[in-house]
């Protein structure tokens, strides 16, 4: 006998019945979850659809760009001429005056190293160091000098020649000494020397290690043979053989 349509409505009412009975005397039995978020009706779709979504955007980390650095400055060796007087004396009279880089202790005038310059020629002829920073007023600017003396008075020690170098304390650091050195070198195989003296006072930290980096030796201390500033002074002889 097929169940009519209320026998079904019984049954329906009697499982419900029993699930509710089941669950009530078990608590851990399996409980369906109820849907929180109902489905959303038709208008409340579209109406949300106009509403604006905020852009989400991705925070990129932006480097600061380095500064161009500044083009090396152009070093250029040539022989000292008379205009070159004012900056060469500039240069060394700051040595004279607060440095034990030299002994002497007299500041040169104008005259004085215009007459210098002059009384130099052929392998004795002062040479400069002018920079050119391609950015600056200040191109062709006279830095540093040096020179090439006789070693001794007396004919027998003609075959050797001593050597000085004077560098701005503007411009140290910057090879400049190493390029002045490296002309006076030059000049002295090409003139027929056999070895250069250089006599530097010892404190001169910088001026010992420019000479040997250019391949002279030390010969020799002479101790307290000067004295500037309240103090002693010891001189450092180096040699190089040409």
């Amino acid at each position: 006998m097929l169940p009519t349509a209320a026998t079904r409505s019984e049954y329906r009412i009697w499982g419900n019945l029993r699930d509710r009975i089941s669950v009530a005397a078990n608590p851990r039995v399996y409980r369906p979850a109820v849907d929180s978020h109902p489905r959303d009706s038709a208008d409340s779709r579209v109406i949300r659809s106009l509403v604006p979504r905020p852009v989400r955007t991705l925070a990129v980390a932006s480097a600061a760009m380095p500064e161009p650095s500044p083009p090396h400055p152009t070093v250029n060796i040539r022989v000292a001429t008379r205009s070159d007087a004012e900056a060469m004396r500039t240069v060394y009279n700051n040595e004279v005056e607060n440095f034990t880089t030299t002994l002497d202790m007299v500041p040169r005038s104008l005259t004085d190293q215009q007459t210098w310059i002059a009384a130099r020629s052929g392998a004795f002829a002062a040479i400069v160091a002018e920079v050119d920073d391609h950015v600056s007023a200040n191109d062709g600017l006279v830095v540093g000098f040096a020179s090439l003396s006789p070693f001794k008075d007396r004919p027998a020690y003609s075959p050797t020649v001593e050597s000085s170098i004077y560098v701005a304390r503007s411009h140290t650091g910057h090879g400049i000494g190493r390029k002045l050195m490296d002309r006076l070198i030059t000049d002295a195989r090409d003139s027929g020397f056999h070895s250069m003296i250089a006599r530097v006072e010892t404190s001169s930290e910088a001026s010992i290690a420019l000479h040997r980096a250019c391949g002279f030796e030390l010969v020799g201390i002479e101790k307290e043979v000067g004295r500037k500033f309240r103090r002693w002074l010891d001189v450092a002889t180096l040699q190089l053989m040409l």
